[in-house]
């Protein structure tokens, strides 16, 4: 069996410029992993805060809506993790899906009631920020000329 407790140090190895440029180029401008997975998160929540608050039968067109709102944000979540380089552009429209589940539910609900605007608003506030967030580490990981 190969003796391997005399690792030394990498800054030695003959090919670590190399090594570098590959683990460079596959994180391929990651900087916001850790901003995809609340992305997700928040698209799920979306997805099913209808039913977690129990506004389906008085809000049917509003449950919809956050239906398909948050799986459009689970998607560019998804979209954001597995094809970050060309996925980061869209991060303006998760600033968009916010600013619309705050004003969603006086359009497409009807008379709603202060939980289901004030958790649109939490969501929406939230969906900005974080597609800010994207948009931000996007503009400063395009490369320079």
């Amino acid at each position: 069996m190969a003796n391997v407790s005399h690792r030394g140090d990498m800054t030695t190895h003959p090919d670590i410029s190399e090594m570098r440029a590959r683990y460079a180029r596959m994180l391929g401008g990651r900087d916001v992993a850790l901003v995809d997975g609340p992305v997700f998160l928040l698209g799920l929540y979306c997805a099913a805060s209808p039913w977690i608050l129990h506004y389906t039968t008085s809000q049917p067109a509003l449950a919809t809506h956050n239906l398909i709102v948050g799986i459009a944000i689970g998607l560019l979540a998804l979209g954001f993790t597995t094809a970050p380089e060309r996925m980061y552009g869209l991060s303006w429209a998760m600033c968009a899906l916010g600013v619309w589940m705050i004003i969603a539910p006086w359009i497409v609900g009807s008379s709603p009631d202060t939980g289901v605007i004030l958790n649109n608003i939490i969501i929406g506030a939230l969906a900005f920020v974080l597609g800010l967030m994207c948009a931000g580490t996007a503009a400063k990981s395009v490369p320079k000329p």
